[in-house]
């Protein structure tokens, strides 16, 4: 099992709260996208990543210095003004270099918090699969939709709900086929599976840790630390 990895890494990160986007913010003596893009750089498995960050981004190079130094297989390319668009640049990045059929692995900038067990459970749980999938956790509160003035309309059924995670992990062409097809179609889709599914692909469901949060907030921001302190202390 081998595979590349793209990071879309491009969005300022308005409901942080701080001058600088948030996969930037310090956090247990790196950034968050330092500890995002860990697991990779540490894996064997992985070919070598792609970050797509913004135009004249000011904190993204002392970040690559410092992976520089550890002799990380890591590119960079333009970010977009969407999710989708700085992963296709990513995708794009790796044209010369990734077959068709080779696995590609999306992850979020402002996921820090992967465990390794699940990185390792998406790969083994998606190495014969054809489409890919991605790692998810079963909803376990009472979901509601509301109406504009934020107002219950229904109760959605939770039996059968998941909430997706990263990484996202597909054949290198049939993503970009995906991605190329939905911008044609004039639509965003806001992951990758969202982008499989529209073609008609069936992206399989791998359990994952709840752990595996997406810094929002400032307060997300002191939960990944404790979760990261924990994970020391185990290790």
């Amino acid at each position: 099992m081998r595979y590349w990895l793209v990071m879309p890494a491009a969005g300022a990160g308005r409901r942080f709260g701080a001058a600088a986007p948030k996969q930037y913010a310090p956090l247990a003596g790196r950034t968050v996208i330092e500890w995002a893009l860990a697991p990779f750089l540490e894996d064997s498995r992985c070919r070598g990543c792609v970050v797509a960050v913004a135009a004249e981004d000011p904190y993204w190079p002392d970040v690559a210095a410092r992976l520089a130094g550890t002799g990380a297989t890591l590119w960079e390319t333009a970010g977009g003004a969407e999710r989708c668009e700085s992963v296709r640049n990513g995708l794009a990045r790796l044209e010369a270099l990734a077959a068709d059929d080779d696995w590609v692995l999306v992850h979020d900038a402002a996921r820090p918090c992967l465990e390794r067990t699940d990185l390792n459970a998406l790969l083994g749980g998606l190495e014969e699969e054809v489409t890919g999938g991605l790692l998810a956790t079963p909803c376990a509160d009472t979901l509601k939709r509301a109406d504009g003035d934020q107002r219950v309309q229904a109760t959605v059924p939770r039996e059968a709900t998941w909430r997706a995670l990263t990484p996202q992990m597909f054949r290198f062409r049939a993503l970009c086929q995906a991605l190329d097809e939905a911008r044609a179609a004039g639509r965003r889709p806001t992951d990758e599976a969202q982008a499989i599914e529209w073609r008609g692909g069936a992206a399989r469901l791998v359990a994952g840790s709840a752990s595996n949060l997406k810094i929002t907030t400032a307060e997300d921001l002191m939960l990944a630390e404790l979760m990261l302190a924990r994970r020391a202390v185990k290790e």
